[in-house]
């Protein structure tokens, strides 16, 4: 069909259909292709793969929450920085960049003071079975706090900081949606005041908690 009827039909709001794997707010939708593909065929659609791989592909708000600044102020940093401009990834017309890209710009970008975190090949300051409990409280005190803030705050490293708080994000959007039948899990995230850059994995991370619940 031409893109006209699609746009006009709306196909992808269907019920069922697979929710756009595309930061909340983004200005260009996308979705997972085998996704889309399972939908279409009848088939079991499939889960995505939990977030936090350093090959992550971040689109432009996911990359500002990184950063714990604006979608415009990460506008201005990737015209400005050669780093950024050389290493853009387009899918389906919109800008993308490795996580591990955004990371490494984010310890060296000139007039902020970079994430320090734990030093390289030392162990993170908080016993990992603390963890959890102190990353809570930071997001009891403050719903957005990035992976950067939580690194410098308790001296962990990126990976654990990140996948902490994709974890703990998740946990509390599939209990509100337990709690609240029916409540799709982008308005549980709004409630709960999570920023949209960050509400993808936390909604895939909720999506799969639930499918486990479930299945016991």
């Amino acid at each position: 069909m031409s893109f006209g009827t699609f746009r006009n039909r709306k196909l992808y709001a269907v019920p069922g259909h697979p929710v756009p794997i595309s930061s909340a707010g983004a200005r260009v939708l996308l979705w997972d292709a085998e996704q889309t593909d399972a939908f279409r065929a009848g088939r079991p659609v499939p889960g995505l793969s939990p977030a936090g791989d350093d090959e992550d592909l971040l689109d432009r708000n996911e990359a500002a929450a990184e950063l714990g600044v604006t979608p415009k102020s990460w506008d201005s940093y990737k015209r400005a920085a050669p780093e950024l401009a050389e290493q853009t990834v387009v899918v389906g017309g919109v800008e993308h960049w490795p996580r591990r890209v955004v990371v490494a710009f984010s310890q060296s970008r000139p007039g902020k003071q970079a994430a320090t975190g734990r030093p390289a090949g030392s162990a993170d300051a908080v016993p990992r079975a603390e963890l959890s409990a102190r990353i809570e409280a930071l997001l009891q005190d403050d719903p957005a706090v990035t992976t950067a803030q939580v690194m410098d705050e308790l001296g962990v490293s990126y990976s654990s900081a990140q996948k902490t708080l994709v974890r703990l994000r998740g946990a509390r959007i599939a209990e509100l949606m337990k709690s609240d039948p029916g409540l799709p899990a982008d308005e549980a995230a709004d409630r709960l005041g999570y920023p949209p850059a960050v509400r993808r994995a936390a909604m895939v991370e909720a999506q799969r908690l639930a499918g486990r619940l479930a299945s016991q």
